[in-house]
Formats: structure tokens, sequence, C-alpha cells
């Protein structure tokens, strides 16, 4: 399961996060790391982009960032 499939409201927990290099890092360094928790505070309409809280701070991502980010509740 991955982190664009989660409803709003919901918290999980990061479990792997998938893509090489570049794209990889700029998620890394966001904050989102193997085994922190994610609150999904809201998701546009159309799905993108996806709003989130980890690590105490709001965090827009985007659909296909959030496709790479898999969870487990």
């Amino acid at each position: 399961m991955t982190l664009r499939e989660v409803k709003p409201g919901e918290t999980v927990v990061v479990k792997k996060i998938s893509g090489e290099g570049a794209i990889k890092r700029r998620i890394m360094d966001m904050g989102i790391t193997k085994g922190v928790e994610i609150y999904v505070r809201k998701v546009a309409p159309l799905g993108d982009p996806v709003e989130i809280t980890v690590r105490n701070y709001e965090l827009s991502v985007r659909k296909a960032d959030a496709e790479l980010i898999e969870i487990e509740k």
C-alpha cells in the first residue's frame, strides 16, 4: 500500500521508499524516512497534492511522489 491510497484523517508508518537517486533523496530530505509516522491531513479534489503532517510540520507531496512511499497502518 502506498501513501497515495491513504484517506484523510488516517495515520500511517513509512515502511519503504521506492525510487532511486535524486527523487528518493528529495523525499528523505523532507523528513520522510523509514519508521516515521505520517498523518494525512487533506487530499486535493483531483488527488494532487496530498497534504500531510510529518515530524510536527505540514508538507504537501505530489501524487507521483506519494506513490513511491510504501506504508503500513
